[in-house]
């Protein structure tokens, strides 16, 4: 299903983003994988890399073939370092490794950014996250945690708000949609992967627990990675601007609850 392709993944030393490469490669496609701790085991291409600043991103960048046709940002972090960090890394890192590599990628291409099933609150925290998504560049992740009074235990979530919204939005800028370039989400809900112990930190037992407790089981990185994959792949070719819910039925039971189904 990608046979011949290039596809590049951030978050490959562990979790989702090492299944990703993983399977990536055992459908034909040519990896290149980035982290900042070395795997321990290597799929294609290894790239050391951090997205938590400015020089980290375009160091990254020029590290790349010229050539790519797709992008998986599924570099991510819990929140348990602050919201300033979680903001940095979960959306203005990714966002500026995807403009910054989006002449490099091949018309036709995909952008594939893993959200989650904490950013459901977009819909409610639309203004903020579409303030924070009008921010241009790298800003400082600080000064903008504090002009949106974010705290530390809501990063996390807020990071996905915003990343879910930027989703919608650049489907539709120009600099991707004129060369046909697709750029969606996934969501999963809790996934069993080492993360999840500090997510658990982060947001809670008894928040974590009910999620799992929805759908009878924590998902896993195998049942992530292929709906990431599909979105890379050409069968994905009219899907743009779209969240996909990799949750086990969790927004289902959730959007079912609110409504009084």
């Amino acid at each position: 299903m990608l046979f011949g392709k290039t596809i590049v993944v951030t978050g490959v030393a562990s979790g989702i983003g090492r299944r990703t490469a993983e399977l990536a490669g055992q459908l034909g496609a040519e990896v290149i994988g980035i982290d900042r701790a070395k795997p321990d085991d290597t799929f294609g291409q290894f790239l050391s890399g951090d997205l938590s600043t400015p020089e980290g991103v375009a160091a990254i960048a020029a590290a790349l073939p010229n050539r790519l046709d797709a992008l998986c940002n599924v570099a991510g972090v819990s929140g348990n370092t602050g919201a300033a960090n979680t903001l940095a890394i979960n959306f203005f890192g990714l966002r500026a490794l995807t403009e910054a590599l989006e002449p490099k990628i091949r018309e036709g291409g995909s952008v594939v950014n893993v959200a989650s099933i904490a950013g459901f609150g977009w819909r409610e925290n639309a203004k903020r996250a579409a303030a924070i998504v009008k921010t241009p560049g790298f800003p400082d992740a600080a000064q903008i945690v504090k002009e949106h009074a974010i705290p530390n235990e809501a990063g996390y979530p807020v990071s996905k708000e915003i990343l879910l919204v930027w989703t919608l939005l650049a489907a539709h800028f120009d600099r991707f949609k004129s060369r046909g370039i697709r750029v969606n989400a996934v969501s999963p809900g809790p996934v069993d992967t080492p993360i999840l112990t500090q997510f658990r930190e982060v947001l809670g037992n008894e928040r974590v627990n009910s999620d799992v407790d929805r759908v009878g089981r924590a998902g896993t990185a195998a049942d992530i990675a292929p709906a990431i994959l599909f979105l890379c792949s050409d069968a994905a070719r009219w899907i743009n601007g779209h969240n996909l819910a990799t949750d086990g039925g969790l927004e289902a039971s959730i959007l079912a609850e609110i409504n009084q189904f």
